[in-house]
């Protein structure tokens, strides 16, 4: 009898969270299609798709404590509502929790917009309740606790249609400054990603031992490619400082 009723709970166990996947799978798919058809923001999807996994894996987990026999009522005064609350969630889950909400409503970014906090910078793939997944430029997924977003200033570059990219340069004392700035300048403008409207400049920085340090700017509205397009920049320097040394 003993085996028997065990046998029965395990199998009212297995049907109880399988059922419980199918419902999470089916809302998701369904959250998904809707969000398509009525354009809904990606990132109100994700949040739809979090309360409806966590909702019903509570409700699945009470009742699978219900169905073996164990009065959630009798935890629940005995422990304390407060108590398990507390034992539940810990304060950064909570801080994570409220995090994601004001991330929502404040709309200070969303998913597809390229963040950087603490030195993270990629784009926003995921907004959950307590996390935040981006994806930097080498592909690699990195999740930012939400709480982090209400403790550290962040920036959005989506908002920018533009980024300036910068290349710092030493000079020789020997090279022709005035001449080799037009040349530089001439040859990034015929780049196809430099920005027509905001012409490529060259700064002084610094009169060093070694020589002019230089810095070499140009605009792009490519986000994603400032470190390629820094490296051509470098190159295009490097054969024409090498020109002038043959």
């Amino acid at each position: 009898m003993v085996i028997t009723g065990l046998f029965r709970d395990l199998i009212v166990v297995i049907i109880i969270i399988s059922l419980s996947i199918i419902i999470i799978k089916s809302f998701s798919f369904l959250i998904k299609k809707l969000g398509k058809k009525w354009d809904l923001d990606l990132t109100l999807v994700q949040i739809l798709q979090d309360i409806i996994k966590y909702g019903i894996s509570i409700l699945a987990f009470t009742i699978i404590l219900k169905e073996m026999g164990i009065d959630i009522t009798a935890i629940a005064v005995s422990l304390g509502i407060v108590g398990i609350a507390v034992g539940f969630a810990s304060r950064d889950t909570i801080s994570n929790f409220i995090s994601g909400i004001i991330i929502l409503i404040d709309k200070s970014f969303k998913v597809g917009d390229t963040i950087e906090i603490n030195n993270n910078k990629g784009k926003v793939t995921k907004v959950g309740f307590r996390t935040t997944t981006i994806t930097n430029p080498n592909n690699s997924v990195i999740t930012i606790p939400n709480s982090l977003f209400s403790k550290n200033p962040y920036s959005n570059y989506t908002y920018m249609d533009r980024r300036r990219v910068d290349l710092n340069v030493t000079l020789s004392y020997q090279v022709d400054l005035e001449k080799f700035s037009d040349e530089i300048k001439e040859k990034i403008s015929t780049f196809p990603w430099v920005l027509t409207d905001t012409k490529p400049e060259i700064m002084i920085k610094e009169l060093s031992d070694v020589g002019v340090k230089l810095l070499v700017t140009a605009w792009t509205s490519d986000l994603w490619q400032i470190a390629p397009y820094r490296s051509l920049m470098a190159e295009e320097i490097k054969k024409i400082l090498g020109e002038k040394n043959e």
